[in-house]
C-alpha cells in the first residue's frame, strides 16, 4: 500500500452529507431581520455627513444588507449622490439603506 493509499483512509468523513450547510442555512434564516426605519435627526445627520463626503475618506457605515443589519469600517471607494450610492472598500451601498455613518479620519 502506497503512502498517498494509506493517507486516504484518514480522510475526514462526513456520515451525513449535507447537514452542516443546511444548519448554516437555518441559522442564516432564523438571524434575518426586517428593515428599520431611523429618526428625523438621525436622517439630518447623516445628510449632513454626506454634504462632506469625498472619495478616499475612511468611514463606519451602519446599513441593512439581504435582511441583516451590517457594521462596516472602510474607504469610501464611489460616492454618486445623484443616484444615491456609494462603495465602501468595493460594497456598493444605498443611502436608503444606511443607518448611520461616521467619518473617522478628520
Amino acid at each position: 500500500m502506497t503512502r498517498a493509499e494509506r493517507a486516504k483512509q484518514f480522510a475526514p468523513f462526513d456520515a451525513m452529507k449535507g447537514l452542516q450547510e443546511a444548519l448554516r442555512d437555518r441559522e442564516e434564516r432564523h438571524s434575518r431581520v426586517d428593515k428599520h426605519g431611523i429618526s428625523e435627526e438621525d436622517a439630518d445627520a447623516n445628510s449632513r455627513t454626506m454634504l462632506r463626503l469625498q472619495r478616499g475618506m475612511k468611514v463606519e457605515i451602519s446599513y441593512y444588507k439581504a435582511f441583516h443589519d451590517v457594521v462596516r469600517t472602510g474607504t469610501v471607494t464611489y460616492l454618486n449622490t445623484a443616484f444615491r450610492r456609494l462603495k465602501l472598500d468595493d460594497e456598493p451601498i444605498l443611502f436608503d439603506d444606511i443607518y448611520t455613518i461616521k467619518i473617522l479620519d478628520l
